[in-house]
């Protein structure tokens, strides 16, 4: 058994493991994916009995967090060959892809769970829950906004990319923190990625300015079950250095995380309003507290509350260093709607 990260011109060769697997997706997105995709994302397989038995791939996205932009990985088509499951496989791929992401400098990765108990014994925790909103027709044509307003619909061409672009990163730079960037080549891409299941991309005008786009579906069916979002923070001293505080505050604690051993640390996070979150090193003997690395992404992705995770296990908080964490402003304003 061999763990290896492929070379980009071999990343073809795990596109059978994928059709055995994910048999619910179309040739035609199957074809898009191994096409578009894999020009540019990581493969992570584990070779035996003269094969590919499992995988793990990494997509590569531009995100803005907080003002600043971060290159992040999205993990997908994590796969095992039925007769090779139950060894611990995924776990192995996953350890590996995680500690790689460190040396690279990631602050952070996102996954969308077919089952969030799968990964949360590897620390991701579920910080957002995707919002799909579909175009009822496929012509141009006009349509009535949420708010009121009649809206003309076309479906998006080449013409239409730099002015989508710029139009979603001003909306979403005002809405959110946590998102992915829009440019010309990420609309492209989306176009292909909706063709290849007979789906278009459609954009809703007010007059001359474009305020949405979303896809036709057709044939869509109701989904069982909100797709959801987890994250696992990967480097803790990059991702503490994009939280902003709401006034001064200082606090040294611990953090504890059983994969990425250099998380294994005691730091001093202290700051203003004006700089954000600043860290320094600091001593165990005058941590204020100790807490594990998922807790500490709930918190910081505002999934939950300062109270919230104390009540988690392993948590330990002194009544200062509470009243300190409740100065963070977490990263909850986050619009991750991409599907691989």
């Amino acid at each position: 058994m061999e763990i290896r990260k492929l070379e980009v011109t071999e990343n073809g060769k795990t596109r059978p493991l994928y059709e055995e697997v994910f048999r619910e997706d179309s040739q035609g997105f199957v074809d898009y994916y191994y096409t578009e995709k894999t020009k540019d994302n990581q493969i992570y397989v584990i070779e035996e009995d003269g094969g590919l038995q499992a995988m793990l791939h990494l997509n590569p996205y531009e995100l803005m967090v907080n003002g600043s932009k971060k290159d992040v990985d999205y993990i997908v088509a994590v796969a095992t060959r039925e007769p090779y499951r139950k060894r611990g496989y995924m776990g192995k791929l996953l350890r590996k892809a995680l500690r790689d992401m460190y040396v690279s400098g990631r602050s952070f990765t996102f996954l969308m769970p077919a089952s969030e108990a799968i990964y949360t014994p590897y620390d991701f925790r579920t910080v957002y829950e995707q919002e799909r909103k579909l175009c009822p027709q496929r012509e141009s044509g006009t349509l009535a906004f949420e708010d009121g307003r009649v809206c003309r619909i076309s479906p998006a061409g080449e013409a239409d990319m730099k002015e989508l672009a710029d139009a979603a990163n001003q909306k979403l730079s005002s809405d959110y923190q946590v998102y992915a960037c829009r440019s010309e080549a990420y609309y492209r891409r989306l176009k292909k990625e909706y063709a290849s299941d007979g789906a278009r991309l459609m954009i809703y005008r007010d007059g001359e300015d474009i305020i949405d786009c979303r896809p036709y579906i057709p044939d869509e069916q109701p989904e069982e079950a909100v797709p959801k979002i987890m994250v696992r923070i990967i480097d803790v001293r990059r991702i503490l250095m994009s939280v902003q505080l709401k006034s001064l505050a200082a606090v040294c604690f611990q953090i504890i995380d059983s994969i990425i051993e250099e998380n294994n640390r005691c730091v001093v996070a202290t700051g203003t309003e004006f700089s954000g979150v600043m860290l320094m090193d600091g001593k165990r003997e005058n941590a204020e507290g100790t807490i594990g690395i998922a807790p500490l992404a709930s918190l910081i992705f505002g999934a939950k509350t300062v109270e919230e995770v104390c009540m988690e296990e392993g948590v330990e908080m002194s009544g200062r260093m509470k009243g300190e964490l409740e100065k963070w402003i977490p990263l909850s304003g986050i619009y991750l709607n991409e599907t691989v």
